[in-house]
């Protein structure tokens, strides 16, 4: 079977791994409902882990004929149509009231299970040889659809009954059966099948290459990476909780994040198989896994040693520390070992994914459901909690010796060349060997995205790719950015005691900081690259978000403690000068313009998702009891807690995340390499500090007003619970950014910005009108509907300068190398305008300090901040004259480029 490459597999890898995502959460939904069920129906450790593992069972053995229909019948419609099913099992399940009746709507629930036969023989046929085990460790990674099930399940299990977990969970079942169906389309061996009119073939014919031994090892090989994978994952939270005493929200919690890595990382896996071969992937995880199974299957043990001078005795015992890094490291493993598996599949079976995939998931699933009943059996005969790993420890290592013996058996008697030139399993000689793919995230040596072949072919694909792996990423910097802005209204209820103007030095220091460092950070794209930048200032923001969690949590945490921390949080307002610098490389003159507009308005949604999510995160205690005991605040109803040190902790992990996905999704472009001095030529641009004054503007406007509008509405309506609303103003300039990239497009960065200013000078009146009536009934309405104008304007605003510098720098360096030839100008505008889009940028960015210290020093003079926002207005005129003498009059430097095209798009290109 050849493959057939479609133009939108990014599309169904990311359908139908969300889909699996799905499924897997409620396939795995018995591991938290089944805790209250046991004690509803008062069952045994054995009865609770055939409850357990029933649909396991199901959702194992289904697995063979739901691949065989998909090789058949294509895997949209049966994808679908398995989701339709398991959703009705599970609403039914909620009407169940016995242990049989648990038992047959478990059965039913499993059907969920079977979608990933279904999956790997869909999404395999969209990718060619060399990128399936990427592809397939992608969507294998829909494992962590277990952690979502035990992040959020105990929380509606706690507030509303199990019964409502599983109609929860079929409601969602539908509703992604629906989105599915209408986001994929039949693969492009089903769409030629039926063009042809060619007949699919047999059953019987599907299930002829089962006859194959090396298929049966991988089926052992894949019980222990995948079966015990899902087995360990059920079991793990009622261990924490009968082990380590924990409640059943942490003992979920923990579950869950080891449930998260052990599935995300499939996809390293698939691209460590891609890259160095599954057989050494395979080895190193069936050797740690050793390990680490003997390490965490030792009892706890008392011993006396008898010694000359008597008898001593020490006890030996795992902590809840150890026993957490140890098995979150087997989970890593096995993510990686489910990959290596896989990949072999699609590449010597091409033509029996389906029936081959499904029986080496059928044979893994199936270890999902008899080792959570072993592991009951296990624990009534020993009495040992640790009986479960002492089994696992029996079976890898048996897997690990067999492939061991079979691989040497192949070896024996091959040396040199020949040696390098065998597969990695003896069965497979003879076999056609599949491509090893390239690595991911190289340097792009050919990048002409001015080509419009060259565009369509290839260049739209990889710069849209990196688009998407830049936004959350950037998304996640204004967050920690920005997350002062919310902390510190709620410092004095948990018992701080700082001062107003304290206060907001907190929330001004992380513009002051994130400004300097955009600074540096705007050079040094062209200088280390894109993609190894982006990895590396995404993992900086771990340490002000781990810091603010701990640091929130003593109030007598020094003063200067807090303020070095909230300097930290700078580094997330750095990242987002190279990551426009960045993106700037990837796209075309012609959508650069709305490109930039996306990835900084998505980004910029991060100050809003920092103040939306940080008021919720801090209400629960989603970390159990690693995230530190709550303090207790007072409130209309009475005494409630408040984990203000979740404000930091809830980034973590979508940090990391993040900081995998760029080093390993990213790109590098060789041409786009400079050295600093080459760069520093903006110095001598005249444009360039004024396109500072005007970005100031628009920017530093936004995240100058993101970052003091909560703590300055507090002041002013102290009877209004602010932070319910605070988020809608940055979402709001985050979309109006993001959502009107085109006008500046199409009209002209200068027009549009000339009309952005006008509206800001209309917006602060209107701030300022309502601070003088604030006393009356509605101000705060009013006051707030201001600000609103004032961030839409700066969104559309943002948008349309950062069109005007290539543009502009298009024309003046036309100017100023004239004997250049095109390709040459091009590449020297594209430098110039990417550094200087990260330089304005810098320092724009200081709005995010001179903003709020300015209302801080403004009421400390004068008791209000109308000071302030009348020094605003006046800078707004400012910018207002300089965009209509420099850009948009008649005979300025963009009248004639923004007016040449009346009513078409408005192109760099017609600078030249």
């Amino acid at each position: 079977m050849q493959t057939i490459v479609h133009p939108k597999p990014g599309v169904i890898l990311s359908a139908s791994t969300t889909a699996f995502t799905v499924c897997f959460a409620v396939w795995t939904i018995f591991s938290i409902i089944g805790i209250s069920i046991r004690q509803e129906l008062g069952l045994n450790e054995t009865q609770f882990g055939l409850l357990v593992g029933t649909p396991i069972l199901t959702g194992s053995l289904i697995r063979v004929a739901l691949g065989i229909w998909t090789d058949r019948y294509g895997g949209r419609a049966v994808f679908t149509a398995n989701m339709l099913a398991a959703a009705v099992a599970t609403f039914l399940l909620s009407y169940a009231h016995t242990y049989p009746q648990m038992l047959a709507a478990a059965l039913g629930v499993g059907i969920a299970g079977g979608s990933f036969a279904v999956g790997v023989a869909y999404v395999s046929r969209w990718y060619p040889a060399d990128k399936q085990g990427t592809a397939l460790g992608i969507f294998g990674a829909g494992n962590v659809g277990a952690a979502v099930t035990k992040f959020l399940a105990p929380f509606v299990l706690v507030a509303f009954g199990w019964q409502t977990v599983a109609q929860v969970w079929a409601v969602g079942l539908v509703l992604m059966a629906v989105v599915f169906w209408f986001t994929t389309a039949d693969d492009p061996v089903i769409t030629e099948r039926r063009r042809s009119g060619k007949k699919p073939k047999s059953a019987w014919l599907e299930l002829e290459p089962l006859k194959n031994v090396q298929i049966w090892r991988f089926s052992l090989y894949y019980f222990f990476v995948f079966g015990a994978f899902v087995a360990v994952a059920l079991w793990l939270p009622q261990y924490l909780i009968n082990v380590y005493g924990l409640d059943i929200k942490t003992a979920g919690m923990i579950a869950a994040f080891f449930s998260v890595p052990a599935s995300i990382f499939r996809a390293y896996g698939g691209h460590l198989s891609d890259s160095f071969g599954a057989r050494r992937v395979l080895y190193w995880t069936f050797l740690v896994s050793v390990v680490a199974t003997f390490i965490l299957s030792y009892p706890p043990t008392d011993y006396v040693v008898h010694g000359i001078k008597g008898p001593t005795s020490f006890h030996l015992e795992m902590g809840l520390t150890g026993f957490i890094i140890t098995i979150f490291v087997l989970g890593f493993f096995m993510a990686l070992g489910k990959a290596a598996v896989y990949k072999h599949i699609p590449a010597y079976y091409p033509d029996h994914v389906g029936s081959v995939g499904g029986l080496v998931g059928m044979i893994g699933g199936l270890g999902g459901f008899l080792l959570p009943i072993l592991f009951g059996v296990l624990l009534d005969l020993t009495g040992l909690w640790t009986s479960c790993f002492m089994a696992l420890f029996v079976l890898v290592s048996g897997a690990l010796l067999w492939m061991h013996a079979a691989i040497r058996q192949m070896e024996r008697g091959a040396t040199g060349e020949a040696l390098t030139k065998l597969p990695p399993f003896p069965e497979m000689q003879g076999m056609p060997k599949p491509a090893l793919g390239g690595r991911p995230g190289g340097a792009l040596t050919d990048w002409r995205p001015e080509d419009p072949v060259f565009w369509a072919e290839k260049g739209r694909r990889i710069a849209r790719r990196n688009l998407w792996l830049s936004i959350p990423a950037l998304l996640l910097s204004f967050a920690v950015w920005q997350v002062w802005s919310v902390v510190v209204a709620k410092l004095p209820l948990v018992g701080f005691t700082f001062t107003t103007d304290q206060l907001f030095w907190l929330a001004a220091l992380p513009g002051l900081s994130g400004a300097t460092l955009r600074i540096f950070y705007s050079f040094m794209v062209p200088v280390f690259g894109g993609r190894l930048w982006t990895t590396l200032t995404t993992w900086s923001l771990i340490i002000p978000a781990v810091g603010i969690g701990y640091a929130v949590q003593n109030p007598d945490m020094p003063y200067i403690v807090l303020l070095i921390l909230a300097l930290l949080c700078g580094f997330g307002g750095g990242n987002f000068a190279s990551s426009m610098a960045n993106i700037s490389f990837f796209f075309p003159k012609a959508e650069k313009g709305n490109a930039l507009a996306l990835n900084a308005g998505l980004g910029n949604l991060g100050v809003s998702v920092v103040q939306f999510v940080v008021p919720l995160a801090i209400t629960t205690g989603i970390f159990g009891w690693l995230g530190g005991d709550p303090a207790m605040v007072k409130g209309s109803a009475g005494d409630a807690p408040l984990w203000l040190q979740n404000a930091g902790f809830v980034f973590v992990p979508f940090i990391a995340i993040s900081a995998f996905a760029a080093w390993f999704g990213m790109n590098d472009i060789a041409s786009a390499k400079a050295s600093f001095a080459e760069q520093a030529v903006i110095f001598q641009r005249k444009h360039n500090w004024i396109m500072c004054w005007l970005y100031t503007g628009t920017f530093g406007s936004f995240i100058g007003y993101s970052a003091g509008f909560p703590l300055l509405s507090k002041m002013l309506f102290p009877e209004v619970n602010v932070l319910q609303f605070a988020f809608l103003g940055p979402l709001v300039g985050a979309l109006s950014r993001s959502g009107t990239g085109w006008l500046a497009d199409k009209y002209g960065g200068a027009r549009v910005t000339l009309w952005v200013f006008a509206l800001m000078m209309v917006g602060v009146a209107g701030v300022l009108w309502f601070i003088g009536i604030k006393d009356q009934p509605g101000a705060f309405f009013g006051f707030f509907a201001a600000f609103l104008v004032l961030f839409f304007a700066t969104g559309v605003g943002n948008a349309s300068t950062f069109q005007m510098i290539p543009v502009i720098m298009a024309k003046e360096v036309g100017r100023l190398m004239p004997t250049a030839d095109t390709e040459a100008r091009r590449r020297q505008a594209e430098k110039e305008a990417a550094a200087i889009t990260g330089f304005t940028s810098a320092i724009a960015a200081f709005g995010a300090f001179f903003i709020p210290k300015g209302y801080g020093t403004s009421i400390a003079l004068t008791g209000g901040p109308e000071a302030a926002l009348w020094g605003f207005l006046l800078f707004y005129v400012s910018c207002l004259a300089i965009t209509w003498a420099v850009y948009a009059r008649k005979g300025a430097l963009l009248h004639d480029i923004e007016r040449a095209r009346r009513g078409g798009s408005v192109h760099p290109a017609a600078a030249e």
